[in-house]
């Protein structure tokens, strides 16, 4: 679910702004996206500082096995989170880090990666450590970004790649009302290992008059 360049019970929020009938597409989330600290979790761009748990969180055997190969070395994650600093400046790229409360450091990922110039066609992958499965705290993030990048980012539709086998990650895209549009057959590869993938798809409009609570109108 998480594409990491090689050198690469909660509730969500019951109040949302209305959602715009466009994006509010500006140039301002490329130097960086505010996001309000919340009760349980906070998401925010990644720092240096959170490389070695990230490190320690999401190379686990348990985790690493639906992923993309990460960083394996603490200097790795920073030029990884480096690289997510540049990429976000160059409107390529939004990843955020989430922060469980009473932590400082990031336990896991959401990314977002541009598939055309726009940004209307998006990949996103996420991957948070083992320690935080079944707490909710995934889906609530994941809702916070999405209304997020929907938002501000101009994305139209976004893709996400799970492993078949892979409950947890396709149980958490069915929580987030993704749609299955088909599978792909052999087309990731673990511990020589291929395995089949199926293909989900949130499109902005669907996602909008799902959780635009203030505003019926929204088309």
């Amino acid at each position: 679910m998480l594409n990491l360049p090689s050198t690469h019970a909660m509730q969500v929020p019951s109040q949302r702004p209305a959602f715009p009938a466009e994006p509010l597409v500006c140039s301002d989330w490329r130097t960086g996206i505010h996001v309000p600290v919340g009760a349980e979790f906070t998401l925010r761009h990644l720092r240096a500082g959170d490389a070695p748990t990230l490190l320690a969180m999401l190379s686990t055997e348990e985790v690493a096995r639906f992923i993309s190969p990460p960083p394996t070395t603490v200097r790795g994650f920073e030029r990884f989170i480096e690289w997510t600093h540049e990429q976000q400046a160059a409107g390529r790229y939004i990843c955020f880090g989430i922060v469980p409360r009473g932590r400082d450091a990031a336990v896991g990922l959401i990314q977002f990666r541009a598939l055309d110039s726009t940004f209307s066609l998006a990949e996103w992958g996420f991957a948070i450590g083992s320690g935080f499965w079944g707490t909710g705290i995934f889906v609530a993030a994941a809702h916070q970004a999405l209304d997020i990048v929907f938002r501000v980012a101009g994305i139209h539709r976004l893709e996400a790649r799970a492993c078949v086998e892979n409950g947890r990650g396709v149980g958490a895209l069915m929580k987030l009302g993704a749609r299955l549009d088909a599978r792909l057959r052999r087309s990731f590869s673990s511990a020589g290992a291929r395995r089949d993938q199926q293909l989900w798809s949130i499109l902005r409009e669907d996602w909008c008059s799902a959780h635009d609570e203030v505003s019926s109108s929204v088309q």
